[in-house]
């Protein structure tokens, strides 16, 4: 496992620069390598136009229910002004049903997740907006045009934004006659793609529903009726001749299926085909004869495309007087009420499994971009041979991933921009608790790169960190509840001082454990800086950053850091010494020389399990040497000591004695520094299992008494 934590540790000192223009002129004046790395980072912090309602924004980080609604009902589904009040009596049944409403659309080419009422009335009145797709939306978007977003459209927005429950009318699907002239609607294939739960009264009834809900099955979208029966509704009638895969008694069900379809990650949405209330029923039979009228009007007429729905229920609420229309607007409402009890259940059910966690993690969510030469040394000026690879990095994100991993997955609070970054980074970490994260507007998600030689060796670090900074004291105080029942809580460095004081402030009042990664000599002073780190159980420096931390308290340091294993043993125990008055363990990483722990002592080791109240003990250490890992082995470097520290508070969570604990830190370890992830994607239990693990002959640690 050599150089494991060293060259993390190096890496993480890099992290200074926060422009993205300075980063780009910075990676200018080098090779070839960087050069490519610098504009691919550039594109992928472009501004894509993209809004968030504050009201919205601020539910979904809170894990409060949020209700997508879409908005070519508004702009081609009704005539004004009964768009524009349906829209906002759906807006205000989903708020009477305790969820935030968040209706979608594009206003002068920006997408808009949740409309104010201004931007509502604006699109209600427009007299040709554009009836935008998923095809669409780069056109709107490039020409600041407005516009109303389909069911495909609307799912894109919601799941970028981090909705899972969507409702609308009635989905799009095959048109009759759609075997021959191939006119399949986008929404199918949106939800194909795109997991967002889809609320509707199944599919639009001109349309041929049976080939649709064969699509559906061959795009892998399970549907589910709402109710008892399996039947799928046909729009204004609750019964289309055809069967839903299952059915969902009621909202809590329909909760559970979508919290096991978002579980599996399988990328696809769900939807749930609501029957119209049976008062509303008894108009179906004349309505489906006037659909039928209004159909055989379009050939007559020679309407073809995107017109036909329009044309068709404007046809038809003429030739029902009005009754097609009210019938509409009652199922918009019913769907309404549907969808939002439904976002309710699954926000319960979220915040419940949130509360038992066992552990929290708060820290920075970085996107890596790591830059390998294929030579020992990188020459700037010219071109040199190597490879460029993107991963998912930030010390806190990558300790939750390690922890997730090895079934102790904790609440992960952190902060990401809103961008394309931010899309990335949640769609890698489904596995893991990403309700706790705030994605927020204006803001850059958190950016690393790393060019290194052959060697794991660091030659250039470049960092966009300025996001850390908002996660904040306030916005962390929102989940006190599961931090002050946590067995665990892991800070890193990169948040500002005021949260990790806050954090600590509660663990006097509710008797937590911990532990805090420092991630670079800059950072590892914060807790100390005032009595706060007497709160702090566990912390993982290096030797550098551990010098910090006495330096911080008035303490002696040495001038330079010693060479000889046994001088940085000697120091390493001297300086962790008068930290273990409050602290319960130091867990002291020496790079190729591999880790020191220091703390109590407890039946001839070093106890980890969290102390339950403190009590004087006697004071041992114990060195562990590295696993080696050659450099052909070696593919990242960004993570070995952040799964190293995962790996441990798995184990320590997992009741497990000292020695196993460590090991299974080490093989985690040494597994990331052979993945180009900064967390081995087959990271798991059996893969750190020493029991089950062949690996070199495990060293004997070395046991030391401090006092």
């Amino acid at each position: 496992m050599k150089q494991s934590f060293g060259w993390l540790k190096s890496i993480k000192r890099a992290q200074r620069w926060s422009s993205t223009l300075t980063l780009f002129r910075a990676f200018s004046c080098f090779n070839k390598i960087t050069w490519r790395l610098a504009m691919l980072i550039i594109s992928s912090l472009s501004d894509f136009h993209f809004k968030v309602h504050p009201s919205v924004s601020q539910a979904v980080a809170q894990n409060k229910p949020v209700v997508a609604l879409e908005s070519t009902i508004i702009t081609h589904g009704m005539p004004y002004p009964h768009n524009l009040s349906t829209a906002n009596e759906v807006e205000a049944i989903v708020r009477a049903e305790g969820a935030t409403p968040a209706t979608i659309g594009v206003v002068e080419g920006e997408i808009c997740v949740g409309l104010t009422s201004y931007e509502l009335d604006r699109l209600a009145r427009s007299k040709s907006p554009l009836k935008v797709s998923r095809r669409d939306l780069p056109y709107a978007v490039g020409k600041g045009l407005s516009g109303g977003t389909t069911v495909s459209a609307t799912m894109i927005a919601a799941h970028r934004a981090g909705i899972p429950v969507f409702v609308t009318g009635g989905i799009g699907g095959v048109h009759r006659d759609g075997q021959n002239s191939l006119d399949v609607s986008a929404d199918l294939t949106e939800l194909g793609r795109t997991p967002v739960a889809v609320v509707s009264a199944g599919v639009k009834s001109i349309l041929d529903i049976g080939r649709t809900l064969e699509f559906l099955e061959t795009q892998g979208v399970c549907v589910a009726t709402y109710g008892e029966s399996k039947d799928f509704p046909a729009f204004f009638t609750p019964n289309s001749g055809f069967s839903s895969a299952c059915n969902v008694r009621n909202a809590s069900e329909a909760a559970e299926l979508i919290a096991s379809t978002l579980s599996l990650g399988l990328q696809s949405g769900l939807l749930i085909a609501v029957p119209i209330p049976e008062e509303h029923a008894a108009a179906g039979q004349q309505i489906q004869e006037a659909i039928q009228t209004a159909l055989t009007a379009v050939g007559s007429e020679g309407v073809t495309g995107r017109d036909v729905t329009p044309f068709v229920l404007q046809k038809v609420n003429e030739l029902t007087q009005g009754k097609s229309l009210q019938a509409n607007i009652a199922l918009i409402h019913n769907n309404a009420k549907v969808g939002s009890q439904i976002a309710c259940a699954l926000s319960k059910r979220s915040q419940i499994n949130t509360c038992i966690l066992a552990q929290v993690v708060i820290g920075g969510i970085n996107v890596d971009f790591i830059a390998k030469g294929k030579t020992k040394t990188l020459h700037f000026g010219q071109t040199n041979p190597g490879s460029v690879c993107q991963s998912f990095g930030g010390v806190g994100r990558n300790i939750a991933d390690s922890l997730s991993r090895l079934e102790k997955t904790p609440l992960f609070i952190s902060a990401t921009g809103a961008d394309a970054n931010s899309d990335a980074v949640f769609n890698h970490c489904k596995h893991m608790n990403t309700s706790g994260v705030a994605r927020l507007e204006k803001q850059n998600t958190a950016t690393y790169c790393a060019v290194i030689n052959d060697n794991g060796e660091l030659s250039l670090g470049l960092g966009d960190m300025d996001i850390h900074q908002q996660i904040t004291e306030r916005y962390v105080s929102q989940f006190e509840k599961q931090i002050s029942s946590a067995t665990l809580v892991c800070l890193d460095g990169n948040i500002p001082v005021s949260t990790i004081n806050y954090v600590c402030s509660l663990a006097g009042k509710h008797n937590l454990n911990i532990w805090y990664e420092p991630t670079d000599v800059e950072k590892a002073c914060k807790p100390f800086l005032s009595d706060t780190w007497k709160s702090l159980s566990y912390s993982s420096p290096n030797l550098a950053e551990l010098c910090m931390m006495n330096k911080t308290l008035g303490l002696t340091v040495p001038e330079e850091l010693p060479a000889s294993l046994d001088e940085i043993l000697t120091v390493a125990m001297a300086l962790s010494r008068p930290l273990l008055e409050n602290l319960h363990c130091l867990v002291v990483t020496l790079g190729p020389d591999g880790v020191l722990l220091c703390g109590q002592h407890e039946a001839g080791s070093v106890d980890l399990q969290p102390r339950k109240q403190k009590r004087k003990r006697q004071l041992c250490a114990l060195h562990y040497p590295a696993l080696t890992v050659t450099p052909e082995e070696t593919m990242n470097v960004s993570g070995a000591g952040d799964s190293f520290a995962g790996a441990l508070m798995a184990g320590i969570l997992q009741k497990k004695d000292t020695d196993s604990c460590v090991r299974m830190g080490l093989l985690a370890a040494r597994m990331s520094l052979s993945s180009p992830h900064p967390i081995s994607p087959t990271l798991s239990l059996d893969s750190v299992d020493p029991s089950k693990v062949q690996a070199p002959k495990w060293p004997t640690p070395g046991f030391v008494w401090l006092d």
